[in-house]
């Protein structure tokens, strides 16, 4: 991932690029299942990235993304709708493991959104915080990081 601009540097951005760490090597567990044809283990792995992007997602829209609105709203938009999206898919699977045939399929292209997504953020989002957020605005995204908490700290990855 990203390390050019500093911005990791920041504890706010250092434990969101954490979690995209941990996300990036689920992503791989779910196209391994999805070879084997392994739906459970798929929905599984949903399970666990979703328990790493709850928070995560909690701490970008309520804390970074309004920070950054005034400057780049299209851009935020763009990266709620995405995580709207990706949510949906996921969700799928909360539970239990869908029946839908068509889920692997929508969930492998959700996953791939969810990569592109992901350098997105990196890319984009975390430099312009760095050099746009004023200390109230990092205080407010460490407010929504202490009211939602962190996601688990190690989630292993399958096989």
């Amino acid at each position: 991932m990203c390390e050019y601009c500093g911005c990791q540097a920041l504890e706010a951005i250092a434990e969101l690029t954490r979690e995209h760490d941990q996300v990036v090597a689920l992503i791989g567990d779910v196209r391994a299942a999805h070879g084997r044809g392994d739906v459970t283990g798929m929905a599984a792995t949903t399970r666990r990235i979703a328990a790493v992007l709850g928070p995560h997602t909690a701490v970008e829209e309520q804390g970074l993304f309004p920070a950054l609105a005034a400057d780049f709203g299209d851009h935020v938009d763009s990266l709620t709708e995405q995580h709207r999206h990706i949510e949906s898919v996921l969700e799928e699977a909360a539970h239990a493991t869908p029946t839908d045939p068509t889920w692997p399929d929508r969930l492998v292209a959700a996953t791939h959104l969810l990569r592109e997504h992901i350098l997105a953020e990196q890319d984009g989002a975390f430099p312009a915080a760095l050099s746009h957020l004023d200390p109230a605005d990092w205080d407010a995204v460490e407010a929504v990081r202490q009211r939602v908490g962190s996601a688990p700290a190690a989630l292993p990855t399958a096989g």
